[in-house]
């Protein structure tokens, strides 16, 4: 079983993917990750992340052994991400090892943005995790806070909103959710009751093959 995980910054995709991964003992990939280890990577070559060109060869060439740094997974990281992300060539350097990983035996779940609309379309179940940016930016904010990090709601929820227009906007493989995705809304939800939806859907769709 292939489940496609996809929705905008700080919806609590990530989260979701990686329960419900350890739910049905699939094997799990957070494809952000290798976009923010490509923006990562050229911060630490004094590169501009806004070169096309240069992002698109570090692309090619990522140590994917560093997946597991979890200065990834960091408010900085993420911004650097959302702008490597915009250059077609760096999505196609690293679309092959996403849809290798999903093509194992076994099954697998991933998360990201065009996860059921670019990378595994034929996936067995689709879903559209969202939220309000407010909401977001809520969590966002509160999150970083946790980690002892000085930030503003405001400022926090204005990188939201300019980040789901990057997202959204960018010619290759936007943000969107796929024509078959089922949608999860979480504004409203606490990450129990979203997992158990998330759940619910699986087993629908499972129930359907069947």
């Amino acid at each position: 079983m292939i489940i496609a995980i996809d929705g905008p910054a700080a919806a609590g995709k990530g989260t979701l993917a990686e329960r419900l991964a350890a739910r049905y003992g699939l094997r799990y990939l957070d494809t952000g990750l290798l976009y923010r280890l490509v923006g990562r990577t050229m911060a630490e070559r004094n590169l501009d992340p806004g070169d096309a060109a240069a992002a698109s060869e570090v692309a090619t060439m990522i140590d994917v052994t560093r997946l597991s740094d979890q200065s990834l997974r960091g408010h900085d990281a993420g911004e650097l991400a959302s702008r490597v992300a915009v250059h077609p060539h760096v999505r196609a350097a690293l679309l092959q090892f996403q849809r290798d990983f999903a093509a194992r035996p076994g099954g697998a779940v991933l998360d990201g943005r065009d996860i059921g609309t670019a990378v595994v379309p034929h996936a067995d179940v689709k879903i559209y995790v969202t939220a309000t940016p407010e909401v977001r930016a809520r969590r966002r904010t509160n999150e970083l806070l946790a980690k002892g990090r000085t930030v503003a709601y405001a400022t926090i929820l204005a990188e939201i909103e300019e980040r789901d227009e990057r997202d959204a906007g960018r010619a290759a493989a936007p943000l969107a959710r796929a024509a078959d995705a089922h949608l999860l809304d979480t504004t409203d939800m606490d990450i129990e009751t979203a997992f158990r939806a998330a759940v619910d859907i699986v087993e629908r769709a499972r129930a359907e093959r069947e």
